[in-house]
């Protein structure tokens, strides 16, 4: 029986697949796969075992309709729910998603009672609302992956647009992952100078606005959201929490006075650990940009408004 840890990925779609696929290449964990689809689960399941042999990992992925086998599982990532298609908003989605993350969270959290969560559904920052109010758990261990995805856009195309390699791109953006998310240029470097110097201010007006409505261009193109770095990026996450890496990322964490918003869910630096969300970081804002974070989370409060649960 193998002494490895757990983590459990609930919807075997492409983005909780592509979580467990990458998860599985790190070679640290088993990997749980759930979906309420027959056959879904299980068939990516053995593909990603198969691929082991290829790429050199211990095949350590299971597929399931249930959840008995996620039993003690110390991280749970949750991408349930219907994706975008083209013409929808997030906050089209809040009903329908709401019922399936409600549902979910219950039986993982019966399951596994002293896991972290990591909410990847959307309207994502809605959804991590649902998360935790139905499971109970406190703030620490229910927060969501959005941040790292907006930041990865942009700094994709900061890279681009600069001829630099994106490793040197530093970059962060906060507030609801959503047309409203605020991209912080004033903290925004390649290696480590500012991109102010590097990029006219009109042109990166025009990249903070790509990134912004990054999630649309790609469902506009394929007819269904990203899947490849939503759940490279979802699994990053895991790996800080896993390894206890205490890394500095974008997350979307329960804010109770950061950034002067109260009782909301929305992205900011956090370190995350074995502990979950261990700290919230406040970065320095520019007026332009403390305002549109207030106005983003007057957006986010209108989501978390359709709410029942």
């Amino acid at each position: 029986m193998s002494e490895r840890r757990k983590v459990t990925v609930v919807g075997a779609g492409n983005v909780g697949a592509t979580c467990a696929q990458v998860l599985a290449q790190r070679d640290y964990a088993d990997v749980v796969l759930v979906d309420i689809k027959e056959g879904l689960p299980q068939g990516k399941a053995l593909d990603i075992n198969q691929m082991g042999a290829v790429l050199g990992y211990e095949p350590n992925v299971v597929g399931s309709n249930g959840y008995e086998e996620t039993a003690g599982s110390t991280v749970v990532v949750i991408t349930a729910g219907l994706p975008r298609s083209p013409g929808m908003s997030r906050d089209d989605l809040v009903s329908t998603n709401e019922k399936i993350v409600k549902d979910v969270t219950e039986q993982v959290v019966a399951a596994s009672p002293d896991a972290i969560l990591i909410v990847v559904s959307n309207p994502l920052d809605a959804m991590c609302h649902v998360a935790k109010n139905v499971s109970g758990l406190p703030k620490q261990r229910v927060f969501g992956q959005a941040g790292i995805l907006d930041t990865a856009r942009l700094k994709t195309f900061l890279a681009w647009e600069t001829g630099s390699s994106v490793k040197d791109v530093s970059a962060v953006v906060l507030g609801g992952h959503g047309d409203q998310m605020v991209s912080v240029i004033s903290a925004t470097t390649v290696g480590g100078v500012p991109v102010r110097k590097l990029v006219p201010e009109e042109r990166i007006g025009e990249l903070v606005q790509r990134t912004a409505k990054g999630g649309g261009e790609v469902v506009n193109l394929l007819g269904t959201s990203a899947w490849y770095a939503p759940g490279a990026a979802a699994a990053q996450m895991v790996d800080a929490v896993m390894l206890d890496e205490r890394r500095v990322l974008p997350c979307t964490a329960y804010l109770e006075g950061e950034y002067g918003i109260d009782g909301l869910y929305m992205g900011v630096p956090a370190r995350l650990g074995a502990g979950g969300l261990e700290q919230v970081l406040e970065v320095d804002l520019d007026e332009s940009e403390r305002a549109a974070l207030a106005k983003s989370a007057d957006a986010v409060r209108d989501v978390v408004g359709v709410l029942t649960t």
